[in-house]
């Protein structure tokens, strides 16, 4: 442009591009957010309604008793505790959450995926075997055995696990990078989904018997089959 320095030229055409860039829609913080024709049919929205600032306190911010280990008294000898935006309130917009894992002796946390976050793993107590796997086609195992103080990082969306390959109990911490980061789990969703898939489906996807297929679906399923 006559009478216009190139570098400003340059640099308006680097502000655009990081216009442009910049301007996408906001992760989902639940798994679907269907689209209303009137506020009156409207019931969600992406995260929660803000409060108030004047009426915000430090309550909003504030979380008492994680230092107390939970149960591992179930089938695969671990417990989760999530303190999400549900928990904690004044998470709302902020982007993080954090989660406490307990394990019993030879304890797993199944193998599962976080849809809206990256999750980084710190061991307080135990050893514990962990990794994840890579999206297709390579299906690459990256997989570590941690010792208290060590870290691991599991990136979004990857099927991911940790196994207490100790005698004793194990607990970890992770911090994940979502208000609401979602878990899904890969055995109980696929064979304990409501309602359940069609046999046939899972018959040929896994390549197994299709008695074992019923099997799996009444073990994981609450459902009377």
């Amino acid at each position: 442009m006559k009478g216009v320095p190139n570098y400003l030229v340059s640099f308006a055409l680097v502000v655009l591009a990081c216009s442009v860039a910049s301007a996408y829609d906001p992760a989902p913080l639940q798994d679907f957010c269907v689209g209303v024709n009137t506020s009156t049919e409207a019931v969600f929205v992406n995260g929660k309604f803000c409060k108030d600032p004047k009426l915000v306190n430090a309550n909003d911010f504030f979380f008492q008793g994680l230092n107390i280990p939970r149960s591992t008294a179930n089938q695969v000898g671990s417990n989760v505790t999530l303190l999400n935006v549900n928990e904690i309130l004044g998470l709302n917009t902020l982007g993080v959450s954090l989660a406490r894992i307990d394990y019993a002796p030879y304890g797993l946390n199944p193998p599962h995926i976080h849809p809206r976050a990256t999750e980084i793993l710190t061991v307080l107590k135990g050893t514990l075997y962990v990794g994840f796997i890579t999206s297709n086609p390579n299906n690459r195992l990256f997989t570590k055995v941690l010792n208290a103080g060590d870290v691991f990082v599991f990136p979004i969306g990857l099927i991911h696990f940790q196994f207490n390959v100790g005698n004793t109990n194990a607990l970890a911490f992770s911090g994940l990078g979502s208000q609401n980061p979602g878990r899904i789990e890969i055995a109980s969703t696929i064979f304990g989904s409501n309602p359940l898939i069609n046999p046939d489906v899972l018959t040929k996807a896994f390549q197994l018997d299709k008695n074992v297929v019923n099997y799996l679906q009444k073990k994981f399923s609450t459902e009377n089959i």
